[in-house]
């Protein structure tokens, strides 16, 4: 159905830009079902100071999606005998991870990568180059202080995204970039990269600039782009990765929000978790242990962070029903999964519908913040807008 859609909107351009004062958000979404990706809205300015539009696959930081990416090579080196999921993550780290208060209750992979390993961030989750991942994860603060790894609460953290990542790469010798490159990027044919380490010149050119609701420039202009320096450094410290270490400090890639990424790329991503199994880039005993937690850890909405109700392994479901929590974006009765984003002005989203097997990629930028601290759950209303008019879009193409 989606393949006929392609002449029904071959007259949708890039978005208008508008007055220079006051120009139009950079926003695209894209739809796909498992054979067929199809732009749907592509409009607005990717960067203000040149005044060019966006297209429908120019890079931009897609914020927490990133855990998603990161989740399916975990389980991609866990198909290749190269880590084990569920074992202690001191064993590859080559020091021991522990919770203050409780040195005989391991860390894993799986508890990192669904956020019931007991770490917070309280403590921060960036450790420049120069700094020790080692010496952030000893600091009482970094943790859960009431219970042990594995039975600490829910608690979405992103410091997990740094230890798992550096663990990946102690367990394969590899430096993270170029391991997601080998294992999801490559494979799946994805042009894509972490901190533009690896994206080409004519990727950077097309960088999408984040922007603040304010106008203030928050990532991705020129300075945050190559040849300037990319990933974060301590004072003092060369910017260069010539003498980097895999398995010390993988932070310096971001994994936990630096993935840049086209949303025709995106939706690459987003077609092998919809078709399962039905591939063989990820085994069945890949897919059920990414969605297990969701099935047998079913999560109460914490007071603070009423937005997750089920997690798995770097994957979130949404509008469950019966479950109370602010997940709303789609509101139409079915549940979806996928991951969301929110950094630096930007939201962002992947979502598959099983109902359908139809489903979103999508970022829009220059969004409000919360209003509040309490105000930690929910779609902001701009997303919930661009969804329904997704939407509206897809029901005249794929009729009940």
């Amino acid at each position: 159905m989606l393949r006929t859609f392609f002449a029904a909107i071959s007259f949708i351009a890039p978005g208008i830009a508008v007055a220079d004062d006051d120009p139009q958000p950079a926003t695209v979404v894209v739809a796909f079902n498992r054979e067929t990706v199809v732009p749907l809205i592509v409009e607005g300015v990717r960067n203000r100071e040149s005044g060019d539009l966006v297209t429908a696959n120019d890079p931009v930081r897609i914020a927490s999606i990133s855990k998603l990416v990161m989740a399916i090579a975990a389980l991609r080196l866990a198909d290749e005998g190269k880590v084990d999921i569920h074992a202690d993550i001191s064993d590859y780290l080559g020091w021991k991870v522990r919770a203050p208060g409780f040195p005989d209750a391991k860390v894993t992979l799986a508890q990192l990568l669904s956020h019931r390993s007991g770490l917070r961030d309280d403590a921060g989750y960036v450790i420049p180059l120069g700094e020790s991942l080692q010496a952030k994860l000893a600091e009482p603060a970094a943790w859960y202080p009431d219970a042990p790894p594995g039975e600490a609460p829910f608690e979405y953290a992103n410091l997990g995204s740094p230890v798992a990542a550096t663990v990946l790469e102690a367990a394969t010798g590899e430096r993270y970039d170029r391991l997601i490159e080998r294992t999801v990027f490559a494979p799946l044919g994805v042009k894509a990269c972490l901190n533009w380490i690896g994206c080409d010149e004519e990727m950077v050119a097309r960088a999408v600039t984040l922007y603040r609701d304010t106008g203030e420039i928050a990532r991705d202009d020129a300075a945050d782009l190559p040849p300037n320096c990319t990933i974060p450094v301590a004072e003092g410290v060369e910017c260069s990765l010539d003498d980097y270490v895999p398995g010390t400090n993988a932070s310096i890639f971001s994994p936990q929000g630096g993935v840049r990424i086209g949303m025709l790329d995106l939706a690459k991503i987003a077609q092998m978790l919809m078709a399962g199994p039905d591939t063989d880039f990820l085994t069945m005993e890949a897919h059920r242990a990414q969605l297990m937690p969701i099935i047998t850890q079913p999560l109460e909405p914490l007071a603070d962070q009423d937005f997750f109700c089920a997690y798995g392994l770097g994957i979130q479901m949404i509008e469950q029903p019966g479950r109370d929590c602010q997940d709303t974006l789609f509101a139409d009765g079915y549940q979806h999964f996928g991951h969301a984003g929110e950094a630096y002005g930007l939201r962002s989203g992947l979502w598959n519908a099983d109902h359908t097997y139809v489903g979103v990629v999508y970022f829009t930028t220059a969004v409000p913040p919360r209003q509040s601290a309490e105000d930690q759950g929910g779609f902001d209303a701009r997303e919930i807008a661009l969804m329904a008019r997704a939407q509206a879009m897809l029901e005249k193409i794929m009729p009940d």
